[in-house]
């Protein structure tokens, strides 16, 4: 048996032990968990420093290294992410009635673990533990195949967890973290449909395409993150400021950070030459269209379908549109299903985008930070799904669970 195999069959068959294992009980594994956690942090930045070492030997980008950093906060970050899965109630074993067939059958629907997960993902250490406990609490196993860019970090957060599941007498297949970055590997590891039942990736559009093209196993897509703010002729200027410069500079390398920016002409006289000195000031990159390029010193003007880039940057690209349906064409044309703002106090224009715009998350007058699991209630999450297969939108514990049917009866037959 090859390493792949032996790792997927032993976490299929530490789910099924997993999946028999009360609330309680699961809260105080993942109680330890946090707590191992905090007790490795030092452990875990040294492994760290060894990653971004290597990170910027081989000039990872900005936005890379970022992912991949690791400090006293994010890690403070990862356990406080467990323990607010603790406070999450358990989808498993939730039930809701279905009825009752004329033949008197009664019908209802239980939640259950989809079994194991695979998460494939780059530089993203924290993943490890995110994932790790999401998937414990909804039931499931959990193979963690990071990159090499974070292979250290990750291997030293599972220790932690590791030390917390063997402390419950569980095994530590449960978190299985594949130790060899080689391709080939991941190749063999995409195939492993009879023992993993979903591959969730989570990086650059390149990886999601590879594996999605690739595995044997059902994906849950995220391409990239290219979210808008859309200024209506009725926002309240002063909020619209407030939510571009926290979208787009508060953290920029990251899938809810702002990408684009849509002004209605109606106020794009009084709003942008703000907005050009407050991104100048914050040395923020400028990409215009042409009615708006001229607001603007050292813009790069783009042409009408060279919208739509990802810059995960201190990086923007400026529209100027005739009105609310031609915002709306913009988002559709070139929008990735993530995230998208409106800002505008005019109530019916904000109802209107929000049933009109597909993206998974559609926000009126809030940044487009706002757009991850922690802070939309989920606990930490294992990923954001813009393919609207069973999940849509950041991914918490309900979506890494499925319903069966349960049916019971007084000796009915089919006739």
């Amino acid at each position: 048996m090859s390493l792949i195999t032996d790792i997927s069959s032993q976490a299929a068959k530490a789910a099924k032990q997993l999946a028999l294992l009360t609330t309680e009980q699961k809260n105080a594994v993942l109680a330890d968990m946090a707590k191992g956690i905090r007790e490795s942090s030092e452990a875990i930045i040294r492994a760290n420093e060894a990653d971004l070492a290597a990170a910027r030997d081989n000039q990872l980008s900005d936005a890379m290294i970022d992912r991949l950093t690791l400090n006293q906060a994010r890690i403070e970050s990862m356990a406080e992410g467990i323990e607010t899965i603790i406070q999450l109630d358990d989808p498993v074993g939730a039930r809701r009635d279905m009825g009752v067939r004329p033949n008197g059958i009664k019908i209802s629907k239980m939640r259950v673990p989809l079994g194991v997960v695979c998460m494939i993902y780059e530089a993203r250490p924290n993943v490890t533990a995110d994932a790790g406990a999401l998937c414990f609490k909804s039931g499931n196993g959990v193979i963690l195949r990071g990159g090499k860019e974070a292979l250290a970090s990750s291997l030293e957060i599972a220790k932690a967890m590791h030390r917390a599941l063997e402390k419950h007498n569980l095994p530590a297949a449960l978190v299985s973290v594949i130790p060899d970055p080689d391709r080939a590997l991941l190749m063999e590891l995409m195939q492993q449909k009879e023992y993993i039942d979903l591959i969730i990736p989570r990086g650059g559009e390149g990886l999601i395409n590879f594996v999605t093209e690739n595995s044997t196993v059902p994906v849950i897509q995220h391409f990239k993150g290219v979210c808008h703010l859309y200024i209506d002729k009725a926002a309240d200027l002063d909020k619209a400021m407030a939510l571009l410069l926290n979208g787009k500079t508060q953290r920029t390398g990251v899938c809810n950070a702002l990408e684009g920016l849509i002004v209605h002409q109606d106020i794009a006289s009084t709003f942008l030459p703000k907005v050009a000195a407050a991104l100048a000031e914050r040395g923020v990159k400028i990409n215009a269209c042409k009615q708006t390029v001229a607001y603007f010193d050292n813009a790069v003007e783009l042409s009408d379908d060279e919208f739509g880039e990802e810059y995960l940057s201190l990086e923007i690209a400026v529209r100027q549109v005739a009105d609310f349906n031609a915002a709306l064409a913009h988002i559709d044309r070139f929008g990735s299903h993530h995230t998208e703002v409106i800002c505008t106090e005019d109530e019916a224009a904000a109802d209107l985008f929000q049933r009109g715009v597909d993206a998974s998350v559609v926000m009126v007058n809030a940044s487009s930070r706002f757009s991850d699991g922690s802070a939309l209630g989920l606990g930490a999450e294992i990923g954001i799904a813009t393919t609207k297969l069973h999940a849509y939108g950041p991914m918490g514990l309900e979506s890494l669970t499925t319903e069966k049917f349960l049916v019971n009866g007084e000796g009915q037959i089919r006739e």
